[in-house]
């Protein structure tokens, strides 16, 4: 009985192991990343024209990491305390980045976007 149980349990450790390494691993996405990677955008931000190539990149980049409902929210949260932090940011320009970047973002960038409605 106790061999038996041993096996077992041995089974169960491997299928543990097995799914533990075929999951997708999911990143949390931090405040920090999200300022450092629109960062670029701040001339446009303030400014308007075309946005920088390491901009959109940043911005591509973040666009990326929304893959869950809590990494958008995380990311939502980020953008609206920053941008109330940079003076001269227009919300214009920011609703209009992804545009502009050619990326088709999840939400749309606006101080009155509710972030806790995402999904």
């Amino acid at each position: 009985m106790a061999a038996m149980l041993a096996k077992v349990s041995c089974v169960v450790m491997f299928l543990a192991v097995l799914v533990a390494l075929w999951s997708p691993e999911v990143e949390a996405v931090t405040c920090g990343e999200v300022v450092s990677a629109v960062a670029p955008c701040l001339g446009y931000l303030r400014n308007g024209g075309a946005p920088p190539r390491v901009c959109c990149d940043g911005a591509r980049g973040i666009r990326n990491k929304a893959r869950t409902t809590a990494a958008r929210k995380t990311i939502c949260n980020c953008l609206k305390s920053v941008s109330s932090s940079y003076r001269g940011v227009s919300g214009n320009y920011a609703a209009s980045l992804p545009g502009k970047c050619g990326i088709n973002f999840p939400y749309k960038i606006s101080p009155s976007t509710d972030c806790n409605r995402i999904q």
